[in-house]
């Protein structure tokens, strides 16, 4: 009896242990994130102690992660549920300021230092301004008026188009002004294009185009010149300014249309002298201690032999006690008698040696044979080398450093070198 009353109780204990095991399997276990929890647990940590920014472990997420619910364009916050209704996002208490998105008001999550630091994937509108275009603003003392045109050239059917956009403060010889513009592509002066007679205005607009056709191999050896007419009430015209315009090979590199703008110069009324006139432009940057040359262009050119196979080049030769430093050539233009160039040149040069220096311009022709031959030079430098406007024109270069100072000078013949 007592053996089977111990194998009873035996067996009453071994059910108790496995049904408190199956219990404890089956039982249903409720998860933290259910509201009733949520603020049990709130309430709970209000009762015992400040909140804590890790002292809540979820099983879902690691507790330095904060989960933010990214903002809509209906609200601050909000998120869309399946009803089509919205509700705000519950904000985690505890989730550290650090963490927090930054808004407008402030930099990650700090106001005070709204605006002070440039945040992380931002635009700066700054650096998708264009550039303010002050051409129709910044006008020099003196200017005759400025002119807009654009130049492009089709080299598959060697045409050259030139459009003429419009004119801007043309200084018009008596209260009305009524333009017109003549294009000629140099050096053939005869053969020209012209635009209609624009009335009663100083600010032209003539948004017309023209063609000229020319071929590749001589384009670059050409000059667009823009002439600019007041036409008064007897049809008469009288110019206002022109404007020269070398097609140098940097200019027609790519077939597409450029926009230029260039202000207005004067007709030189002096008559050409002997030999030829040379214009060009000296300044001199003391800081640098460069001397710096502009070859304009020259007129009045007394050639020798066909103009067809005859090209014209000006030597720029820079010169310490008679001695050659340095020299350097422009471009070859073909059978123009007014060639221009628009070319720049440097030299070293300090200031301590221009008391001794000077420069000497050289207009040369060659001919098929290369054979060169000297049609005038002009020599510019201090009292011990030149006199009259050469002198002039170094005093006045040195009296403006970092100015370009323009003259004109004529051409003397010296013997051949």
């Amino acid at each position: 009896m007592i053996g089977g009353l111990l194998l009873l109780l035996l067996l009453i204990g071994v059910s108790c242990c496995l049904w408190r095991r199956l219990c404890a399997t089956f039982t249903y276990e409720e998860l933290p994130g259910t509201p009733a929890m949520a603020t049990t647990a709130a309430s709970s940590r209000q009762d015992d102690k400040p909140c804590q920014p890790h002292a809540r472990t979820q099983p879902s997420r690691p507790p330095a992660v904060p989960f933010v619910v990214p903002p809509s364009l209906q609200g601050p916050d909000l998120v869309p549920l399946h009803s089509r209704e919205w509700t705000q996002a519950p904000q985690d208490p505890c989730t550290p300021p650090e963490l927090l998105p930054h808004t407008s008001s402030g930099s990650f999550g700090d106001p005070s230092v709204a605006g002070d630091a440039c945040l992380v994937g931002t635009i700066n509108p700054e650096l998708y301004k264009f550039p303010e275009d002050k051409s129709e603003t910044d006008f020099p003392d003196g200017c005759l008026g400025r002119l807009w045109f654009s130049v492009e050239y089709q080299q598959e059917a060697e045409r050259l188009l030139v459009g003429l956009i419009k004119a801007r403060q043309l200084q018009a010889p008596s209260e009305t002004c009524s333009p017109l513009v003549k294009l000629h592509l140099l050096p053939d002066e005869r053969r020209f294009l012209q635009s209609k007679t624009k009335r009663k205005t100083c600010n032209p607009q003539f948004d017309e185009h023209f063609i000229f056709q020319v071929s590749s191999k001589s384009v670059t050896q050409r000059v667009l010149k823009f002439s600019v007419y007041h036409v008064d009430r007897q049809r008469k015209h009288q110019l206002l300014g022109q404007v020269l315009f070398p097609l140098k090979n940097e200019t027609l590199a790519s077939d597409c249309r450029r926009i230029i703008w260039r202000d207005l110069e004067a007709e030189s009324l002096e008559p050409p002298s002997e030999f030829g006139d040379l214009q060009f432009c000296l300044s001199y940057n003391d800081y640098l201690s460069r001397l710096t040359v502009v070859v304009l262009r020259a007129k009045g050119l007394r050639l020798q032999g066909d103009r067809g196979v005859v090209s014209v080049f000006v030597k720029v030769s820079l010169m310490n006690h008679n001695k050659f430093v340095k020299c350097k050539k422009t471009s070859v233009v073909l059978g123009s008698v007014n060639p221009v160039y628009n070319e720049t040149f440097s030299f070293k040069a300090n200031a301590a040696e221009l008391d001794t220096a000077s420069l000497s311009l050289t207009v040369f022709q060659s001919t098929e044979g290369d054979k060169s031959h000297q049609l005038g030079r002009v020599v510019v430098g201090p009292y011990m080398y030149s006199r009259g406007k050469e002198l002039e024109h170094w005093d006045e270069m040195l009296s403006k450093p970092k100015e370009l100072v323009k003259r004109w000078h004529a051409l003397c013949r010296t013997f051949e070198p």
